[in-house]
C-alpha cells in the first residue's frame, strides 16, 4: 500500500543489562518537543545561543540535539572523558551558556564552573538531584509536548566541533544548518546504503563528529538508529550485540574492526547484517580481508573532516582497490594538490584537497570560529587544504600516506606511517602497531614502529622478533620504509574516539612537549 512504513522504530537504545527504549518518529518528535521547552523555558535558550552535551550514549543526547535544532541552539558535543583541564577550556573558549551531563561529569563542572562566567544553566541526566542543576529527566516529564520550531536560515550555525585532538590544540568547528543537515543526507544514502527499513548501528561515541555523520544519514533516510550504552570498548559485547539485534548496517573506526577480526568470527551468526562502513583512520588491507573472508561483507572505508562530510568513499557495488579510500564524493571536487595549490598528476604525493573557490560547497564547515587566520591558512589557491597527504591514481582512487606532519623524511625520502603499519599490521605478532619519526645523526630522522603484541607473542625474545618484523616490513613494502627502531609496548596513546595519537609518541621521540618535531635541514 502506498505511504506504508515498515515497522521499525526511529530509535532503539539498549544498555546490555535488559533496559531498552524504542521510540517511534512520532514518539521522537514528541519527546524532542518537550526537550525544546525546557531548553527555551528553563534554560532560557535563545536562538544562536551555545549548549555543550557532555553525555555517554544515554538517549537523551539525541532527544537534545533535535531539540536544539527545533529552537535554534547551536550544540557542542563533547566526550564524556573530558577531564576538568579540557571542560574548562572548552566552556570558556565557546561561551557556551548551558550544559547537559551525567553524574559522573557533574562534579568536574562544579570544580570549575566559577571560572566560566557564560554558563547559566546546568542540567542533569541523572534518577537523582545535585544542588545548582536542573534535573533533566524531571523537566522532561513536566514539559508541554506543544513547540513551535525556531525558523532558522541554511547559513545559521547548528553545532560546533572540537576537533579530535590527533595533531595541536582543539580548534572549534562551525556547521551551518545546511552543511550537516542536509550535507549527510547523500553520504547516508549512497556510502552507508540507509533505507527506511534499515538498523544502523554506529558505536561511536556521542562527543565524537562520527555520532553526527550517523545521525543526520539515519534520520534523513527514514532509518532507525541503534545504540548500545557499551561503557567501554568489549569485542565480545559488540559480536553478541550484531548476533542478538537485527541490525543490518553497521560502522565502527578501524582500530575496533582490528580487534575484531582478533576473534573467530565464525562463531557468530550475523543474520540481519548486509553492509558495514568504516572511517576515521586508514584501515589496514589486512583487516578488511579478515572480516570479508570470515564475515562474507565488504568493508566500505570513508574519509572526511569534522570539517566536511564524505570527501571519499568506497560505495557498495563499486570496485575496490585494497588500501585506497575509493574516489572522490560529489559535491566535492578533491584533488592532490602541491603546498601552492597546484594540481599534482596521478602518482605524485601531496596535499589532499577540496575545491572552495569559486563556490564553496553547500556541506562544508563555516570557520574555525573565533580563528579567522587559521581558516584563511587552510586555503591555498582554489583549494581548501586537509592536512592529509595522500596520492590518486590513474582511474582516481585516494591513497591515503598520513597526516603531513606524520610523514617522514628520512635521508630524503619521504615515508607515509600508514603503508609501515599496514605492512606491520600483517604479521600475526603485530595486535596494533604507531609509527613516527625518531631523530637520527646520520638520517635526519628515520622510522620509529611502537607495537602491541598480539597475546601469544608476548614472551618471545625481543631481539630477535624486532629483526623477525623488520624483514618482514622489508619483504611487504619498500625496503627504505623499514623502522630501523622498534618499541613494544603494551597500549597506544588513543584519542577518545580511538585514534591513535602519532602526534604524542613523535613528541616523546624528540623531547619535545608541543608543536611539531625538529626537522633535519
Amino acid at each position: 500500500m502506498a505511504g506504508h512504513r515498515p515497522q521499525i522504530p526511529a530509535f532503539w537504545w539498549v544498555n546490555g543489562m535488559g533496559a531498552e527504549i524504542k521510540w517511534s518518529f512520532e514518539e521522537l518528535g514528541k519527546q524532542s518537543r518537550k526537550a525544546a521547552n525546557v531548553l527555551q523555558g528553563m534554560c532560557g535558550l535563545q536562538p544562536g545561543d551555545r549548549m555543550m552535551l557532555v553525555l555517554p550514549r544515554l538517549p537523551e543526547w539525541w532527544l537534545v540535539s533535535v531539540a536544539c535544532i527545533r529552537t535554534g541552539a547551536v550544540m557542542i558535543p563533547g566526550v564524556s572523558q573530558l577531564t576538568e583541564k579540557d571542560l574548562k577550556y572548552r566552556l570558556q573558549a565557546s561561551r557556551a551558556k548551558s550544559i547537559i551531563t551525567s553524574d559522573s561529569l557533574a562534579p568536574r563542572v562544579d570544580a570549575i564552573s566559577a571560572d566560566c562566567p557564560s554558563l547559566q544553566s546546568k542540567l542533569l541526566v541523572s534518577n537523582s538531584s545535585r544542588p545548582g542543576w536542573m534535573n533533566f529527566r524531571e523537566l522532561l516529564r513536566e514539559a508541554s509536548t506543544e513547540h513551535n520550531c525556531v525558523r532558522t536560515k541554511s547559513q545559521n550555525p547548528m553545532a560546533i566541533y572540537f576537533t579530535s585532538g590527533t595533531t595541536g590544540a582543539p580548534k572549534m568547528v562551525e556547521h551551518s544548518q545546511a552543511s550537516y543537515g542536509l550535507g549527510f543526507v547523500a553520504s547516508g544514502r549512497q556510502w552507508v546504503d540507509l533505507t527506511k527499513s534499515d538498523i544502523f548501528w554506529n558505536t561511536s561515541d556521542p562527543g565524537w563528529v562520527k555520532a553526527a555523520w550517523s545521525l543526520f544519514s539515519a534520520w534523513s533516510n527514514g532509518s532507525c538508529i541503534f545504540v548500545h550504552e557499551l561503557p567501554r570498548v568489549d569485542v565480545k559485547v559488540i559480536l553478541n550485540t550484531l548476533s542478538s539485534f537485527p541490525i543490518t548496517t553497521f560502522c565502527c573506526v578501524p582500530t575496533i574492526f582490528r580487534l575484531l577480526v582478533q576473534e573467530d568470527l565464525t562463531r557468530y551468526q550475523f543474520q540481519s547484517l548486509r553492509h558495514c562502513v568504516t572511517g576515521g583512520e586508514a584501515l589496514n588491507p589486512d583487516v578488511r580481508e579478515k572480516w570479508k573472508s570470515q564475515v562474507g561483507l565488504e568493508l566500505h572505508e570513508g574519509y572526511g573532516q569534522s570539517e566536511t562530510v564524505l570527501i571519499c568513499a568506497n560505495l557498495k557495488g563499486m570496485k575496490i582497490k585494497a588500501g585506497s579510500m575509493g574516489k572522490a564524493f560529489p559535491p566535492y571536487d578533491v584533488q592532490v594538490v602541491d603546498d601552492e595549490g597546484n594540481i599534482l598528476p596521478p602518482g605524485e604525493q601531496g596535499n589532499i584537497a577540496v575545491r572552495v573557490k569559486p563556490t564553496q560547497p553547500f556541506c562544508f564547515f563555516s570557520c574555525y570560529l573565533d580563528n579567522p587566520e587559521k581558516t584563511k591558512a587552510s586555503e591555498q589557491g582554489d583549494f581548501y587544504i586537509t592536512g592529509d597527504q595522500a596520492h590518486k591514481d590513474k582511474d582516481g582512487y585516494f591513497w591515503f600516506t598520513g597526516r603531513n606532519d606524520d610523514v617522514i623524511n628520512s635521508s630524503s625520502y619521504r615515508i607515509g606511517p600508514v603503508e609501515v603499519e599496514n605492512a606491520l599490521a600483517e604479521h600475526p605478532a603485530v595486535l596494533e602497531a604507531a609509527v613516527v619519526s625518531s631523530p637520527d645523526p646520520v638520517r635526519g630522522e628515520v622510522v620509529k614502529a611502537f607495537i602491541v603484541l598480539s597475546p601469544a607473542y608476548s614472551s618471545q625474545d625481543p631481539k630477535k622478533l624486532t629483526q623477525e618484523l623488520q624483514e618482514h616490513v622489508k619483504r611487504e613494502t619498500a625496503p627504505y620504509k623499514y623502522p630501523r627502531k622498534m618499541a613494544f609496548v603494551s597500549e597506544l596513546p588513543k584519542t577518545t574516539s580511538g585514534k591513535i595519537q602519532r602526534n604524542i609518541l613523535r613528541r616523546q621521540e624528540w623531547g619535545e612537549m608541543r608543536g611539531t618535531p625538529r626537522k633535519a635541514p
